[in-house]
């Protein structure tokens, strides 16, 4: 088994060379180069635990070249030790400042270097695992005893030796993303990256850049390199969210990644090799947006290896009080407020309600009820307002007095849904609804839907 990634960047050859031979003779996994760009080439194409940088280098110096290792998100980025003879007090600090994790003046010995670079592996894996846990507990584990989260949990463990594309469809806020870890974390992939592209939040101009990357040559002749969020998925587990969201250009470049197993970053001229298992969610029916034109056949029978679907809360009433229970202990703890009660009459109340923004709408109003309510038992009454108008089930249309009322209670659920798909995006939200800005407004005014803040 291969230890540690360690690239080791030097523009002495004889210095890669002999270190090279003393790290793999200490069971390193070594890769060498002579200057920063090839550095940043090299972490472009694999990924890295440790750079050990000389700042003396010929072109873009040490220093600059760890700048932009910085650049990188913290879950590709390696740790950097910066290696020198002519070191100072002053080009210590600003490596440190720059975020390098140790320094190590020349002559190397074996002793120095293998220090550094131990306290530097067990670092950066600390850190990434801490950042790992602090991702886990947006959501919880999945909570419940209902059916349906059985049947989840079930489907979950016969498909965790696998290698197979999962495809996750459910409502808005109900958890995809949660389950998309749970995927990953069952995987045979679990040691490798977790990477997300919410493709409904990223511009129709700039969503090939974030998953493919890309390559630019300014005026200058300075190059900006762009890892895309696929390449980061090497070797772990790629997911894309609200998949119905890409415009069927970014699908079919899609499709040929999956088919092909490699990509072309924008305007690079070669190919990359990839390694991720892709798991894809929407919260949209894929077949009738394939009869609309709107989402490739093809990609969907690609994506639709393993389908998972997340039951909305309405359907799993019997885990509210758990979920509830949960995130007021976990809201309480954030804030550093008493542990707090649900009386029998608001259990049954949050039972009764309808959620339409499901888990994510439940997590929000325990957060609410922590921070505004200082008693300890929390009774019905101490609930939204909205909750409370709300908390019979939906009126069937024979039950309105008009067939306006029917139309305007037809519409503020759409606006309301609409409003939930784009988290509250006002702008978004009436693009997908063909109104401008104002008009859209004017429509949430006259239906009586006010913006949460």
């Amino acid at each position: 088994m291969r230890g540690p990634k360690v690239l080791i960047v030097d523009d002495e050859a004889n210095i890669r060379q002999s270190l090279r031979g003393v790290l793999t003779d200490e069971a390193y996994d070594c890769t060498s180069v002579g200057t920063g760009e090839s550095c940043l080439e090299a972490l472009t194409r694999d990924a890295y635990e440790v750079v050990l940088l000389d700042i003396w280098l010929p072109g873009i110096d040490g220093l600059e070249t760890l700048s932009r290792i910085q650049e990188m998100p913290a879950d590709a980025r390696p740790a950097v030790i910066m290696i020198s003879g002519h070191g100072n007090i002053e080009t210590a600090v600003k490596a440190t400042k720059l975020g390098a994790f140790d320094f190590v003046e020349k002559p190397l010995t074996i002793e120095k270097v293998s220090v550094a670079l131990k306290n530097a592996v067990q670092q950066r894996r600390m850190d990434l695992e801490l950042q790992r846990l602090r991702e886990e507990t947006v959501w919880p584990e999945l909570i419940g005893e209902s059916v349906p989260v059985k049947a989840l949990r079930q489907q979950l463990k016969l498909m965790a030796g696998t290698n197979g594309r999962v495809l996750i469809f459910g409502e808005s806020g109900t958890g995809k993303e949660l389950v998309a870890r749970a995927i990953h974390r069952s995987s045979q992939r679990a040691n490798g990256p977790f990477v997300e592209v919410n493709c409904a939040a990223i511009p129709e101009d700039q969503i090939e850049s974030e998953l493919f990357g890309h390559r630019r040559t300014s005026l200058d002749g300075s190059v900006d390199h762009k890892i895309g969020k696929l390449q980061k998925a090497h070797g772990g587990t790629f997911f894309l969210d609200e998949v119905a969201d890409m415009s069927l250009k970014t699908q079919a470049k899609v499709l040929r990644a999956l088919d092909e197993h490699r990509f072309e970053p924008v305007g690079a001229p070669q190919s990359i090799q990839v390694d991720a298992r892709v798991v894809a969610a929407t919260n949209k029916n894929l077949e009738k947006e394939i009869e609309r034109g709107n989402f490739r056949e093809d990609l969907f029978y690609r994506l639709n290896v393993i389908p998972f679907t997340v039951p909305p809360l309405r359907d799993r009433a019997e885990d509210v009080p758990l979920l509830a229970g949960h995130f007021l202990r976990e809201f309480s703890v954030a804030y550093g407020r008493r542990q707090k009660d649900l009386s029998a009459d608001a259990i049954e109340a949050l039972m009764n309600y309808h959620w339409p923004g499901n888990v994510r709408e439940l997590r929000n109003l325990m957060e609410r009820i922590v921070i505004l309510h200082p008693q300890r038992r929390i009774e019905a009454r101490h609930l939204s307002l909205d909750l409370s108008r709300r908390n019979q089930p939906a009126k069937s249309q024979e039950s309105f007095g008009s067939l306006q009322e029917v139309k305007e209670a037809a519409e503020r659920d759409y606006i309301l849904r609409k409003l939930e798909e784009t988290s509250g995006n006002v702008t978004r939200a009436s693009e997908l609804l063909g109104l401008d800005r104002s008009n859209f407004y004017r429509k949430m005014k006259a239906l009586g839907i006010a913006l949460k803040d």
